[in-house]
């Protein structure tokens, strides 16, 4: 039974700095590729960063180039968002996503777990 969790979300002013994080239980037979999408209210669920624990490799939204970090503990299984220089745009629902099915990774769809989101609200 697989079983993703996040954590540290919260309240911040603008600039601020927040660390999310994402505990996996069980074992995702399926894909590499997790990654943190968000949600703000009214829309949809738009994806932030993606992280590929085989090789290592990033790919972040333009809006948080140079702000957001990810890192995988891997022997934790434990997947991290850093996010610095927090602006009121970035606020929403966060959700870590795992499971990766393949095709277009911009599709909530082509993830078959998810967490069940942390807040995060810039003011």
């Amino acid at each position: 039974h697989v079983q993703l969790v996040e954590s540290g979300g919260g309240s911040v002013k603008a600039g601020g700095s927040l660390r999310l994080s994402c505990v996996v239980s069980g074992n995702i037979n399926r894909g590499n590729c997790m990654g943190w999408f968000r949600q703000a209210p009214g829309k949809g669920r738009d994806w932030v960063v993606f992280s590929n624990k085989g090789d290592g490799s990033t790919a972040y939204t333009d809006s948080v180039k140079g702000r957001f970090t990810v890192s995988h503990d891997t022997a934790k299984q434990i997947l991290y968002l850093q996010m610095n220089d927090l602006k009121v745009e970035d606020s929403g629902v966060y959700y870590c996503a795992a499971g990766y099915r393949g095709g277009n990774r911009l599709n909530p769809a082509n993830f078959g777990y998810w967490g069940q989101g942390t807040q995060v609200t810039v003011s």
